[in-house]
């Protein structure tokens, strides 16, 4: 965010992020995303993305094709304008 839109959007997108629930990395969840980077070729991080999501039976909303077809996401493709 801070490369491509500057400090100031950057900063906002913190202030919305820090009114959210922090959900802490521990062994479970680090397994469970191993687990899933296996079984969908996910990178890492994504993975922990979306073993967070499972974790909290939460839908995963978002526009990065990595996610795409797999249960519990809404992959949404991103518009050219």
């Amino acid at each position: 965010m801070w490369q491509q839109r500057g400090e100031s959007d950057a900063l906002q997108a913190v202030a919305v992020m820090l009114q959210g629930t922090v959900i802490d990395l521990d062994t479970t969840l680090s397994v469970d995303a191993a687990r899933l980077s296996l079984t969908h070729k996910l990178p890492m991080a994504d993975s922990v993305i979306l073993a967070t999501a499972q974790s909290n039976d939460a839908i995963l909303w978002t526009q990065d094709t990595d996610f795409e077809g797999i249960e519990g996401v809404r992959y949404i493709r991103k518009q050219i304008l």
